[in-house]
C-alpha cells in the first residue's frame, strides 16, 4: 500500500511539473518579445521608466528560463534558483540608478506618447503572465519567487504610465526619471526579499 500511495504521489509531482513547464515556456516568450519592444522604445523615446522596466523583462526572462530548468529539482535547488532572480532583480536595479543618474546630467525631455503606448501594451503582456502563474504561486518557492516577478511588472508597467502622463502634464523629464527610480527601488526591495526567502529554505534542508 504504502509503495503504491509513493508512486501515487510521484505521479502527481511529475503532473505539476510538466504544468509549471509549460506555464514559464509560455511566459519566459512574452518577456523576451516585451524587452526586445521595450528597449527599442525606450531608447527612442529616451525614457528612464522604459529602460527600466526593459531590463525588468529581460531579468524575468533569465529568471523564467533558470525556473525552468529546475522544475522538478530539488528544494535546494530552487533556492538557488530563486537566489539567482534575486541577484538579477538587484544588479538591475543598479543599472537604472546609472541611468537616471545620467538622465540628471544630461537633460532630455522623453517622447510620452511613445512611454504610454509601450508601457500599456507591456501591462497587458505582464497581466497575462501574472493569470498563468497565479495557480503555481503557491507550489514551492521557485514558483512562488517568479509569480512574485511577475507581480512587480504590473506595478512597474503602472508606474509606466504614470510617468507618460506626468511628462505630458509638465513638458520635463523628471516625472520619468523619478518613476524609473522608483522601479529601481523595487528591484532592490523584491530582490532582498526573495534571497531572504532563499537563505532560510537552504538553511532548513
Amino acid at each position: 500500500m504504502s509503495e503504491e500511495c509513493c508512486s501515487q504521489a510521484e505521479a502527481a509531482l511529475e503532473r505539476i511539473g510538466r504544468r509549471q513547464s509549460s506555464t514559464l515556456k509560455v511566459v519566459l516568450g512574452i518577456n523576451v518579445l516585451m524587452f526586445l519592444v521595450e528597449v527599442v522604445a525606450g531608447w527612442y523615446a529616451g525614457s528612464t521608466a522604459l529602460l527600466a522596466d526593459s531590463l525588468d523583462m529581460l531579468g524575468d526572462a533569465f529568471a523564467y528560463g533558470f525556473s525552468l530548468y529546475v522544475v522538478g529539482r530539488s528544494v535546494r535547488w530552487k533556492a538557488v534558483s530563486a537566489m539567482f532572480k534575486g541577484g538579477i532583480m538587484a544588479a538591475f536595479g543598479v543599472m537604472v540608478l546609472g541611468q537616471a543618474i545620467y538622465k540628471m546630467v544630461v537633460p532630455h525631455t522623453p517622447h510620452f506618447g511613445t512611454i504610454g503606448l509601450i508601457g500599456l501594451l507591456a501591462l497587458v503582456a505582464n497581466s497575462a503572465c501574472l493569470g498563468l502563474l497565479w495557480r503555481h504561486r503557491a507550489e514551492d518557492i521557485n514558483m512562488r519567487s517568479v509569480w512574485l516577478c511577475s507581480r512587480n511588472d504590473i506595478i512597474a508597467n503602472l508606474s509606466v504610465l504614470v510617468a507618460a502622463g506626468g511628462v505630458w502634464l509638465s513638458d520635463s523629464q523628471w516625472p520619468d526619471v523619478l518613476i524609473g527610480l522608483g522601479i529601481a527601488l523595487i528591484f532592490f526591495r523584491s530582490a532582498t526579499h526573495v534571497i531572504q526567502d532563499a537563505i532560510h529554505t537552504c538553511r532548513r534542508e
